[in-house]
């Protein structure tokens, strides 16, 4: 009888802890920079996920990279290549913006910063309910309007995949329900891409290179 395993997914489209292999290719497949791996016991899978994906996450890991059940630990299936992506490419003058969660779904809160300085150019939150993707999508479309009021172009920076893609369609694609609890989070995300269809804008809106570049300037340390 093959002995059970619990999967911790650090990053990925709905991080936590999966009892199956399939439950977390489902959420790790398709997202870029996912870290995944899994552990014998719930009550190790529960510390490190709550210890973060800095500590644990590619200990022990071969220049191979497997992703397959049998190998014993879980890895993101985008193998790494030695190449980065040099700091000289990042646009200094722009904003970052991030999200800090106590949970996922759970209280979202967002900010963006000046990318050079750190300094905090707008905040909200906390929102009573809500997940990471859908906290960064708010951010960006944020920082969309604050620069359009200013007439300004600068560039924004995210590190959310899903983010970025859900502005570029103006639709946030996202599983969370709506009930009470999250009608706070979905009033905001229905404005939000109110706005986007309703304005336009030339600013460039890019992806922060956490792997190449380390944590975004918006970050707020709770990894």
């Amino acid at each position: 009888m093959a002995k059970s395993k619990y999967y911790v997914v650090w990053e990925g489209h709905r991080p936590g802890i999966y009892s199956s292999w399939a439950d977390c290719q489902q959420n790790t497949n398709g997202y870029k920079d996912a870290k995944y791996k899994s552990y014998e016991t719930l009550a190790e899978a529960e510390k490190v996920y709550a210890e973060g994906w800095k500590k644990h996450w590619g200990q022990g890991k071969s220049s191979s990279s497997s992703s397959s059940p049998s190998s014993g630990n879980s890895y993101s299936k985008r193998t790494s290549s030695s190449s980065t992506i040099s700091k000289d490419q990042i646009e200094y003058d722009s904003i970052s913006v991030d999200v800090g969660t106590r949970g996922n779904p759970g209280p979202v809160e967002y900010q963006g910063v000046d990318t050079q300085t750190g300094k905090v150019i707008f905040s909200c939150g906390p929102i009573a309910k809500g997940t990471n993707n859908l906290g960064e999508f708010l951010a960006i479309v944020h920082a969309l309007a604050y620069l359009h009021r200013q007439g300004s172009n600068r560039t924004i920076y995210s590190d959310s995949a899903n983010a970025l893609k859900w502005v570029k369609q103006k639709k946030a694609v996202s599983t969370l329900v709506r009930d009470a609890s999250t009608a706070e989070i979905w009033d905001l995300v229905d404005r939000a891409e109110q706005w986007l269809r309703t304005h336009k804008y030339e600013n460039k809106i890019l992806k922060w290179e956490t792997k190449s570049w380390g944590e975004i300037k918006a970050d707020y340390g709770r990894k």
